[in-house]
């Protein structure tokens, strides 16, 4: 098997990390194998805000988000599960292929992530924190071009927990047309 299809088959949904912090040049290669990710019509309208899992702008995030779901006290994890870094992928509101492209982009990270011996979570949980009453706030915050909106993010770090990748039913999931 490829080094590839085995990251693919591996990877799953990491939801404890280390405190470590990842290295800068293991952080470029994360955010070089999203900028790698094909866009549609080559447009490359979709930025990457890296943030340190320190930020305060998490944890504002994190109210946010619990405050929209109604939620009077705070879940036991934070959204991001207290990874060492965060990257939020906005895209252009006007561009209708711009969640697509997050999504393609967010999945090479994660696989190149994998295959770096990280773990990562991709979060879509707080698309109404971000999108809501404090959007301008945030996408200020969080750095995103103009015109640009939240789109998907993903949790990077060293794991401090292990998951069995998920399982799947072929028969049910796929038809084949000839």
């Amino acid at each position: 098997m490829s080094e590839v299809l085995r990251a693919i088959t591996e990877r799953s949904s990491t939801r404890g990390y280390k405190k470590d912090k990842i290295a800068p040049e293991i952080l470029e290669q994360l955010i070089q194998a999203g900028l790698e990710a094909p866009t549609a019509a080559n447009k490359q309208e979709i930025h990457f805000s890296v943030i340190d899992g320190e930020a305060a702008v998490l944890q504002e995030i994190e109210d946010e988000k619990n405050r929209g779901f109604g939620l009077e006290q705070a879940p036991p994890n934070n959204f991001y599960y207290d990874a060492p870094t965060v990257i939020i992928i906005s895209g252009d509101k006007n561009f209708s292929w711009s969640e697509l492209d997050a999504g393609i982009a967010v999945e090479n990270i994660a696989i190149a992530a994998q295959a770096l011996g990280l773990g990562s979570l991709i979060i879509g949980c707080v698309k109404n924190a971000l999108r809501g009453e404090k959007e301008a706030e945030f996408a200020e915050k969080l750095g995103y071009p103009e015109g640009y909106e939240y789109k998907i993010a993903i949790a990077l770090g060293y794991k401090a927990v292990t998951k069995e990748p998920h399982t799947y039913e072929y028969e049910k999931q796929v038809t084949i047309v000839k």
